[in-house]
């Protein structure tokens, strides 16, 4: 066997079946590698992207939008197909209802201005955080109030605006995956890239386990998992990562039972599930900087709550609203067992599906919700719906919730860069570094008479790590995720001497 197919033959093991996973372990095969192993925790693939059916169609309980064109590689992949698989989810999350605790509508007049203000921001805010010292949070405040108390917008009810920020602060929460503004790095918040073109672009009717079949070619090769038949281990956690062994190798201890020997693993969980069990993981324990990396970034819970109705009980264009609370009626909740529903800010049309509306809840509120009864869950979502809408509502004929945070496979939904990512001086690029060992082992000696082992003195990577919160700019998104995933595949082509096409695919060795 030659030593370029030896090293086609390394054993690899991605842990993890994310997008992120599924990426670089479709990617490593693309490249020509050949023993490459999927092992992950829970009974399904796709980790964060979690299509079901549901209503009249399917649902997204995960990631649910590609977001941008020019630059995603999510997009970049549907273009690439004969079928049109995206769409414009359209103004939804523009035109939507302002509605007060009292049942009130916000007159649209008031309502567009409002929504005007804090869409200005947005413009300007590229510019304005670069010399941000503080929070997202002071700074949108400060930005908020300053043009409220322009003279142009004397007119509008002081209360009224104070309502609709804070339902503003907890949307934009939902974009951060932050439980406050306050903790979200003004000038980290910089980091993220936001690709040209429509950032809704929805899945039709098919959702976002689409991608994952683009990934794998299942449809292609009229299989399930596609190039990964045969290639993922599904309902197996991986127990302990021993990456100090004396032959350079990685050991994987299994839940069931198995041992398994690497020539190099590639981390793809989430943040979460690395700042809840790295410490007894790794063994021997990472690296500082690697654990200042998984302490300093943030990683946040977004829930989503899914109401299907018998049938439509809005008028045709209406798409959604958001819950104004005013400040006396918070009362009625506050100190109950119904005060996680303050952190419900809005609920919204879904597409393809003519009876659903789908809420949005952050932060403690959204990982409380997670613990409590399905029925009290509903009970608690009609309650509000009942309160602001003065529409005569029916019973739901099924409902929904994601559960994010309670999942150990998971442990919440997205990353973002918070105060404490600024105060460490630590982001995603120490995240996505590997660990390595010393290229000059036995094994390398052996294979002394390879020119790529030759020309190369630099470090063996045996553990990276990938996932949506080690990429610099596209964190907190799959097309991040997919990102990451493919960059460790080209790291271990690279470093095996394999030439990488401008396309990504091996062109020779």
């Amino acid at each position: 066997m030659s030593v370029a197919q030896r090293n086609l033959d390394r054993k690899i093991v991605v842990i993890g079946a994310g997008a992120s996973g599924v990426a670089c372990a479709t990617k490593l095969l693309e490249l020509g590698f050949q023993n490459v192993l999927v092992v992950e925790a829970e009974d399904r693939l796709g980790g964060r992207i979690h299509t079901i059916p549901f209503a009249d169609n399917v649902i997204d309980l995960g990631a649910q939008w590609c977001h941008g064109e020019r630059d995603n590689l999510v997009y970049e992949l549907t273009r690439k197909q004969d079928e049109e698989l995206l769409e414009s989810t359209g103004p939804v999350y523009d035109n939507y209802q302002c509605v007060r605790s009292n049942g009130d509508v916000v007159p649209e007049q008031v309502a567009s201005r409002l929504k005007a203000i804090v869409g200005d921001s947005l413009v300007t805010r590229q510019l304005e955080l670069r010399h941000c010292s503080g929070s997202l949070g002071s700074y949108l405040t400060n930005k908020f109030y300053d043009t409220l108390w322009r003279p142009e917008n004397s007119d509008i009810d002081a209360e009224v605006a104070r309502e609709f920020f804070d339902n503003y602060q907890k949307f934009e929460n939902s974009v951060e995956a932050s439980d406050t503004l306050e903790q979200v790095s003004g000038r980290g918040y910089l980091d993220y890239w936001e690709c040209e073109g429509d950032i809704l672009l929805n899945w039709k009717d098919k959702g976002f386990v689409e991608l994952l079949k683009l990934l794998m070619r299942s449809r292609e090769l009229k299989v399930e998992h596609g190039v990964l038949e045969q290639r993922l281990l599904l309902s197996t956690r991986v127990l302990k990562i021993n990456w100090n062994r004396n032959d350079g190798r990685v050991e994987l201890q299994l839940s069931n039972g198995d041992n398994c020997i690497a020539d190099h693993v590639v981390v793809t969980v989430s943040l979460g599930v690395l700042k809840d069990q790295h410490f007894r993981l790794f063994e021997p324990q990472l690296p500082v900087e690697k654990q200042r990396a998984i302490d300093g970034l943030a990683f946040g819970t977004v829930n989503k709550i899914f109401v299907e109705f018998p049938e439509a009980f809005w008028p045709e264009d209406w798409t959604g609203f958001t819950l104004l609370w005013r400040e006396e009626d918070l009362d009625d909740i506050r100190g109950t067992s119904r005060a996680w529903l303050e952190d419900v800010f809005g609920f919204y049309r879904v597409s393809y599906q003519p009876r659903i509306l789908a809420g949005w809840i952050t932060n403690k509120s959204g990982r409380h919700m997670e613990t409590l009864p399905v029925d009290e869950v509903q009970a608690g979502v009609m309650y509000l719906f009942r309160r602001f809408l003065k529409w005569k509502i029916p019973e739901p004929s099924n409902f929904r919730t994601s559960t994010w945070y309670t999942n150990d496979n998971f442990r919440g939904s997205y990353s973002y860069r918070s105060m404490d990512t600024e105060q460490l001086g630590t982001g995603a690029r120490e995240l996505a570094y590997p660990l390595t060992v010393v290229a000059t082992t036995p094994e390398r000696e052996k294979d002394a008479e390879d020119e790529a082992w030759q020309q190369s003195r630099c470090d063996r990577p045996i553990v990276q790590f990938a996932g949506e919160a080690s990429s610099e700019h596209y964190y907190s998104t799959v097309h991040g995720a997919v990102e990451a995933g493919w960059r460790e595949a080209r790291r271990l082509a690279q470093f095996y001497g394999l030439s990488i096409s401008r396309s990504g695919t091996k062109s020779q060795l």
